[in-house]
């Protein structure tokens, strides 16, 4: 579809307000001509820009409009593939990220404590998209501001687990093994300043 040709091309181009208002008439527009598509097509067509307009949200900065568009995205994912789908783990890890950058970690670490260890299980450890969903998870674990010693320590362990698996398999220029490294340094130095003070004790 041209609007929709027009509208990436806008968001690649750093035209995010642009961009935004060619989504949003876009997604106006499959919501009119919905009945005259197949069913399915026509919800994934709905979600496909959605999907599109929340990642406009976030370049702007408009984290919580873009919030429960991803929410809505991810669970409509759910419910038509089921837990288990690839693209049900990328649609969450999205909806993650947004809560993360929202400092709500709790439901961030909810969402992904549950979603990486489906993707683990399907996917295998060594998959980018569950590698991405580990260091997510953990790099809630420790930016969290209530974050215990113990969720210290798990976030350590789960990015030292997630480290030489990413680097071997996706190469050490990779940026999820780069953001694995960063979160990795981060919940080190966390731990550090955590225990120092009980270990002066």
């Amino acid at each position: 579809m041209a609007m929709a040709q027009l509208g990436n091309g806008l968001f690649s181009a750093d035209h995010h307000e642009e961009s935004l208002s060619v989504r949003e008439a876009e997604l106006s527009l499959v919501r009119r001509l919905g009945d005259a598509a197949p069913e399915k097509a026509s919800v994934f067509l709905e979600l496909n820009v959605m999907s599109n307009i929340a990642s406009s949200y976030q370049r702007l900065g408009r984290l919580d409009e873009a919030l429960p568009l991803r929410r809505d995205v991810y669970f409509a994912y759910l419910r038509l593939h089921g837990e288990e789908h690839m693209n049900t783990f990328l649609v969450a890890e999205n909806y993650a990220l947004v809560l993360f950058d929202l400092q709500r970690f709790k439901e961030a670490k909810r969402l992904l404590r549950k979603t990486a260890s489906v993707a683990q299980r399907v996917l295998g450890a060594s998959h980018a998209v569950t590698l991405k969903m580990r260091s997510t998870y953990a790099a809630a674990l420790h930016e969290d501001p209530a974050a215990t010693l113990d969720d210290l320590r798990e976030a350590v362990t789960t990015l030292e687990d997630a480290e030489p698996t990413a680097r071997r398999v996706l190469g050490g220029a990779h940026p999820y093994v780069v953001d694995i490294e960063n979160a990795l340094s981060a919940s080190r130095a966390a731990l550090r300043a955590r225990e120092t003070p009980s270990t002066s004790n």
